[in-house]
């Protein structure tokens, strides 16, 4: 199963419910949901290339036999949604909001397509671990498709909650890959990783893969301090 950012724990899927993850890049929180519960799970980005890998990872999860679960994934605008209004029961937008110039617009898409006593998870980067990755490389974050801003956490909650959300949880993740990505920005222009980049590249890939209870606990213990990622979790109140 792919490494996660949303907590499932706190998005809990239930049996027939219409999941939609906007700007799935490689498909993980979409596949994630296929793979948990009998939904019909739809995934949208702008990238095609992520989309093929999406469908290609897919391939090793598909049940064809199980009418009561599908994944479908679609090139499409988080901004303009090619769906109806209150369609989906759960929203996730996850690591998308920092690549966009109005980030608004598609916090009200989402706010169309989600049914009333629907639930949202949001991600974006921390502003403290991001905010060293953009001292420690400008072209971090100059990269053709790049971060275009840091959010403060408050702010994007409020603005989440004037479309109608009634926030209720908020935690912390990926503390782990946050060195990682500071010593990329320190070695950003060599043109191959260092080996202490290799080395602890090797060390995500065999924690993602393995899972040891004391990478577990670590992460767990630093997320509140260093988490690379901070995600919220709201409900599409009436008033919305």
């Amino acid at each position: 199963m792919p490494m996660n950012t949303i907590d499932f724990t706190h998005f809990p899927l239930r049996p027939g419910e219409r999941i939609l993850d906007v700007g799935c890049g490689e498909g993980r929180h979409a596949l994630t949901a296929y793979i948990l519960e009998e939904v019909e799970s739809v995934g949208v980005d702008l990238s095609f290339d992520d989309l093929v890998t999406a469908l290609d990872r897919f391939n090793d999860f598909a049940e064809p036999e199980n009418h009561s679960k599908s994944l479908l994934i679609s090139l499409a605008d988080g901004r303009c949604l090619p769906f109806p209004a209150n369609s989906f029961d759960k929203v996730i937008c996850s690591e998308v909001l920092e690549h966009i110039t109005d980030h608004n617009a598609v916090l009200a898409e989402i706010n169309r397509v989600l049914k009333v006593g629907g639930m949202l998870a949001i991600s974006v980067p921390r502003y403290g671990p991001e905010w060293v990755c953009w001292k420690l490389s400008h072209d971090y974050h100059a990269v053709d498709g790049g971060h275009i801003r840091i959010f403060n956490a408050a702010d994007l909650r409020r603005d989440i909650e004037e479309t109608g959300m009634i926030h209720f949880r908020r935690h912390w993740a990926h503390a782990l890959h946050v060195p990682y990505w500071w010593l990329k920005c320190v070695y950003w222009h060599r043109s191959e990783d260092p080996w202490i980049i290799r080395t602890y590249h090797r060390f995500l890939v065999w924690d993602l893969m393995k899972k040891p209870r004391i990478t577990q606990y670590l992460e767990k213990l630093l997320d509140p301090i260093m988490g690379k990622s901070v995600v919220m979790y709201f409900v599409k109140g009436l008033q919305a």
